[in-house]
């Protein structure tokens, strides 16, 4: 594992590049339930102007929020910035190496490990291969909380700013995040 890179706590800065500088996500362990945190991260990836790839073998082929479901990593059309990972911690580590084996069709960047899911050993084996890694966060809270609309909600961020966010084209309450933020 990366010595300098402290799992337990990623800087702002930090998870600002890595979305901020992503335009597409493979969504590993996507779902059609409307009740999972897979479906309603996927919907608000989308609607944030990202490019996500569904990964589930038991919906492959099918269309889920518009897009093709792929049954693996292997199907998706490259490239792909960020590999989301929607599976416990013991599948992170297989898809983690599927992710190394793939990585010149998939030009990936990043390994995002989502809530709760925290495998060291895979956070390793993907920071000697050269990705970057995000474990136990949700792009999508991670988004809110660093464009400030987590804030709208209620929410505390702990991102206290006077910097007005920058707004997107799409509406007044559509907050995007930039690399020079």
């Amino acid at each position: 594992m990366n010595p300098s890179m402290n799992h337990d706590h990623y800087s702002d800065r930090y998870i600002t590049d890595i979305l901020a500088g992503a335009r597409s996500f493979a969504m590993v362990g996507a779902s059609a339930n409307t009740n999972r945190p897979s479906y309603f991260a996927m919907k608000y990836l989308l609607g944030k102007g990202f490019a996500v790839h569904p990964i589930n073998p038991r919906m492959a082929g099918d269309k889920l929020l518009g897009q093709t479901v792929y049954a693996s990593l292997a199907d998706v059309p490259g490239p792909v910035d960020i590999i989301d990972i929607f599976r416990n911690a013991d599948a992170a580590g297989v898809i983690v190496k599927e992710i190394i084996a793939l990585q010149k069709q998939l030009q990936a960047k990043v390994v995002w490990m989502q809530l709760s899911v925290r495998n060291d050993a895979a956070a390793a084996e993907a920071e000697a291969a050269g990705l970057k890694v995000v474990m136990n966060r949700c792009p999508k809270i991670e988004y809110g909380r660093l464009s400030g609309e987590l804030n709208w909600a209620g929410v505390y961020s702990g991102t206290i700013s006077s910097r007005v966010p920058q707004l997107s084209p799409d509406g007044f309450q559509n907050h995007i995040l930039s690399a020079s933020a």
